[in-house]
């Protein structure tokens, strides 16, 4: 059930991952099919994807591995920036370097000679936030604002694995 204030975000995937569609091959087999897709949203730009390379997919588009880890960074930037701006630190620029882990799926065999499967999965984030500030005596309280942005984070909150963060600071050049 939705309730009345719930923010609802809607976009529209298409699989275009299927360039013989007039011959109606489809997904017969495994090697058969591109992993392409494009994401829609009304009145934004299209979103090319595709899985990992790892899974076959094309290396020049992201995958959702990626776009997990970007809407982990971005978030976190979202809610950083507006804390700052909200305590009257000045940031001049903001870099992240984000990284992801993730466990692949694996298959183990029971000491009955079952074969259970593993679901891939990721095991953590890691933010790494380059941060220029305007002003270095806000920096005590330009990392602890790394904490609340943390916990405020949309995304972090919603996620069932780490998410950490390892900001460094620089300040503003002085020099001309």
């Amino acid at each position: 059930m939705t309730k009345s204030k719930d923010h609802i975000y809607n976009v529209n995937l298409v699989w275009t991952g299927n360039p013989l569609t007039a011959a109606g091959q489809g997904t017969y087999s495994y090697t058969s099919y591109e992993r392409s897709f494009e994401i829609h949203a009304e009145g934004k730009a299209v979103l090319q994807g595709s899985s990992d390379v790892a899974y076959r997919g094309d290396a020049t588009k992201y995958n959702p591995e990626e776009m997990l880890v970007a809407a982990l960074s971005s978030c976190h930037m979202l809610w950083y920036l507006h804390l700052c701006a909200d305590n009257g630190i000045t940031v001049l620029d903001y870099k992240d370097n984000a990284l992801g882990y993730m466990e692949p799926e694996s298959v183990l065999k029971n000491t009955n000679g079952s074969v259970q499967l593993r679901p891939g999965k990721f095991t953590r984030i890691i933010l790494q936030p380059e941060v220029r500030l305007s002003n270095p005596d806000d920096q005590p309280l330009a990392t602890l604002l790394h904490q609340q942005a943390h916990k405020r984070c949309f995304i972090a909150n919603s996620v069932n694995f780490d998410v950490l963060t390892e900001p460094v600071f620089t300040l503003q050049n002085t020099e001309k």
